[in-house]
């Protein structure tokens, strides 16, 4: 399926492991994904199928154990893995999984039609958070993408000017703008009918750009109203900081999670949910990456996160990347299976904003 993952941190040295080494790991954290409890040495040999002797399991466990890939908690004799030894499954061992059909088509169905993009973000959100049992994030398209289909401005009081947005998908944003004098109607009017005419089918971003550089060109030619109406427009689209936004579903998943469900945790984890400018700020960097994007544990660099993992994935309309989108579980989560969840998502969502 021509699915590519874009590791945030590689090993500096990645360990060198014997072909019984990387068996026995990868057979240990399946193994440990699944149920969740510390693998001892007589399960892993079962599960391994190798007929070896408890001794040489240990063995082979204790390289594990000093190369930092497993590590043995307090309370039980059975390994877990690491960080690092998430890593280098996901990086080297682990095998993805093509999507069911049924999961395909249930995407589709969902992501199609006729929808505004937020109800297509919100659909999306859903859609990884129920099929994951985890938390499904979805950003919100940029608006820098979105075409401007009308612009209208209405007098409120004074210098107060609302600016009202229609997109080519149907949806109106509104934005207050306060100006350098008082516009009666009429010249709204007129600055209104000159910024369609000239702007209106273009993105946000290339209007921005156009404006900018009329403004520079030909202000000696320009009536003064006409430059006026340039100066309200570009502060109307001006996309304020932390407007971009996320959807979020599905993040009291995450207190079914043994690992996540402790008191202190669980309302660190909603709180940053709640915040939000940490994980938007998380997103934006893996708008950078060109394929399915993996973060585990303190990969991330944001405490709230450092129990969790992140899968992530860009999604484009036209070549460009509008949004990123993806989900939040437990390090112990069946990677073989999220990521091309994560990845096929990105591509439906990205599909259905197109033809919208």
């Amino acid at each position: 399926m021509g699915l590519r993952i874009f590791p945030v941190q590689t090993m500096s040295a990645k360990p060198e492991l014997t072909d019984r080494a990387r068996h026995f790991l990868k057979v240990l954290i399946e193994r440990y994904i699944r149920d969740g409890q510390p693998v001892g040495s007589r399960t892993l040999a079962k599960d391994a199928d190798l007929d070896l002797s408890p001794a040489t399991i240990r063995n082979v466990m204790a390289d594990l154990e000093e190369m930092g890939l497993v590590t043995s908690p307090h309370t039980s004799a059975g390994r877990v893995p690491t960080v690092l030894g998430y890593r280098f499954f996901v990086d080297s061992l682990i095998s993805i999984r093509p999507l069911d059909e049924e999961y395909i088509h249930r995407l589709r169905d969902q992501l199609g039609g006729d929808e505004a993009p937020q109800h297509l973000v919100e659909s999306a959100s859903r859609l990884l958070a129920g099929i994951t049992h985890m938390a499904g994030v979805v950003m919100v398209p940029r608006q820098e993408r979105v075409l401007i289909r009308e612009l209208q401005f209405i007098h409120l009081s004074n210098t107060r000017v609302l600016a009202i947005l229609v997109t080519s998908q149907g949806e109106v944003l509104n934005r207050i703008v306060e100006t350098s004098r008082v516009f009666s109607r009429a010249e709204l009017e007129q600055a209104s009918r000159f910024i369609n005419e000239h702007y209106a089918g273009h993105d946000l971003e290339t209007i921005k750009q156009r404006i900018v550089q009329e403004m520079t060109q030909h202000r000696r030619d320009m009536d003064r109203l006409m430059e006026e109406a340039l100066t309200i427009a570009d502060r109307a689209l001006q996309v304020e900081p932390g407007e971009d936004d996320f959807v979020v579903t599905g993040q009291t998943n995450l207190m079914d999670f043994d690992e996540l469900a402790q008191l202190d945790r669980i309302k660190e984890l909603f709180e940053a949910f709640s915040e939000k400018q940490e994980i938007l700020h998380l997103l934006e960097r893996c708008s950078q990456a060109q394929g399915v994007q993996l973060f585990i544990g303190e990969e991330s660099g944001y405490g709230p996160l450092e129990k969790c993992s992140v899968v992530t994935s860009p999604y484009t309309v036209d070549d460009q990347v509008v949004g990123v989108l993806g989900v939040i579980g437990p390090t112990r989560m069946a990677y073989d299976r999220v990521i091309p969840l994560v990845d096929v998502t990105a591509r439906l969502l990205g599909a259905a904003l197109k033809s919208g």
